[in-house]
């Protein structure tokens, strides 16, 4: 038995579940969801979704506790520049002009709540 491979399928599966639970709160929200895990060579976006006039690129963060901090502050710099790198990779495969209203959203999700901040950070290029 793979105990590192399990894990892993196991960690993926409950970012899944989370991912679905953020997916349902935001349509709840008014956002019409677009893609879900969307890959490209420059990274990963848990969600894309419009929200009015705004495309949104969603980070999606769990943590089981708060207890070293909200799962919103887990989306650091280097995160934030490869969903900026991952975001733009989108905008140019999907042919968006350069005039779409952009933004990046993160959901924090624990067992006590689900916190939506609408546009977290800034493009880091």
């Amino acid at each position: 038995m793979k105990s590192g491979r399990v894990g892993k399928d196991s960690s993926k599966n409950i970012g899944n579940f989370y991912e679905g639970m953020a997916a349902d709160y935001l349509e709840k929200q008014g956002y019409r969801i677009l893609e879900k895990n969307f890959r490209c060579p420059k990274g990963e976006i848990d969600i894309i979704a419009r929200d009015e006039e705004y495309l949104c690129f969603i980070e999606v963060k769990f943590r089981s506790s708060e207890e070293n901090g909200g799962p919103e502050g887990a989306v650091n710099r280097k995160k934030q520049k490869r969903l900026s790198g991952a975001a733009l990779y989108y905008l140019m495969q999907k042919g968006y002009p350069d005039t779409v209203p952009c933004r990046f959203d993160v959901v924090g999700v624990t067992p006590e709540r689900i916190l939506l901040i609408k546009n977290a950070f800034s493009f880091k290029g």
